[in-house]
């Protein structure tokens, strides 16, 4: 029987007793755990513990802290730029973009978008579900859905990987030659970025046109194809497991 791992933002230590955070009891209680079973609990601050259930009710429960498993190191992985997805797609998406080590997901606005409103709450869940499923311990930041141009005025000066459909784009592993982590890959709508949102990515300085192949991808297929493109290319899927 596997192990439960749990995301904890508290500060982690062995022999504290900790509480678990909302929907946990329940979730422990859906896998038929209670008092005296082992769990693991982790954040990217403290590391990764060994735990016992000391206490399940139905809506709390309270762990006691054993010796760490695993040390707190960088998981410095890409961010993502997406345009809105429906509900379903972007669910997918989030999970699928956790597993793959990315370290923030954006939300953008674009004229083309389909959703206009992304549910950050829903979407910050079902991050951490995927973290404690994948054994990663940072949990990616999910942010509320803010325009494309807001988003771009107020970038950092990382390297933006734009993926330009049906655009002229030196492919991903050229247009990875001058860039390192931290980076990001923004993903347009199903319909492309419209040619004044082209123009105003190209006049930016920090934007990186690529090409994500031949074909005209879904959205949810281009960023997952992009993001594991990107980690064999530059992150952490080009390093030996454990180092």
């Amino acid at each position: 029987m596997s192990i439960p791992r749990l995301y904890l933002e508290d500060p982690l230590s062995e022999g504290a007793e900790i509480d678990a955070a909302p929907g946990q009891a329940h979730h422990l209680g859906v896998l038929r755990r209670g008092a005296g079973d082992a769990v693991r609990v982790f954040n990217a601050s403290c590391g990764e513990y060994d735990a016992t259930i000391v206490a399940l009710r139905k809506d709390r429960a309270r762990f006691l802290l054993g010796g760490r498993l695993r040390p707190p190191a960088p998981e410095p992985g890409p961010r993502l730029l997406v345009a809105a997805l429906k509900r379903d797609a972007m669910d997918w998406l989030v999970e699928k973009a956790t597993e793959l080590g990315v370290a923030a997901i954006q939300p953008v606005l674009t004229r083309r978008t389909v959703a206009q409103h992304a549910n950050a709450a829903r979407l910050a869940a079902i991050a951490r579900a995927a973290a404690e499923q994948c054994e990663r311990l940072s949990v990616p930041e999910v942010a509320e859905a803010q325009p494309l141009h807001r988003v771009l005025d107020g970038w950092d000066g990382a390297p933006l990987l734009v993926a330009m459909e049906r655009a002229i784009a030196p492919p991903l592993r050229q247009a990875c030659v001058t860039v390192a982590l931290p980076c990001a890959l923004l993903v347009g709508p199903e319909g492309g970025f419209e040619r004044a949102e082209l123009d105003d990515l190209r006049r930016r300085a920090f934007v990186v046109p690529t090409a994500l192949g031949p074909r005209i991808l879904r959205a949810e297929t281009a960023a997952v194809a992009g993001l594991a493109a990107l980690q064999a290319l530059i992150g952490d899927w080009a390093e030996m497991p454990g180092r």
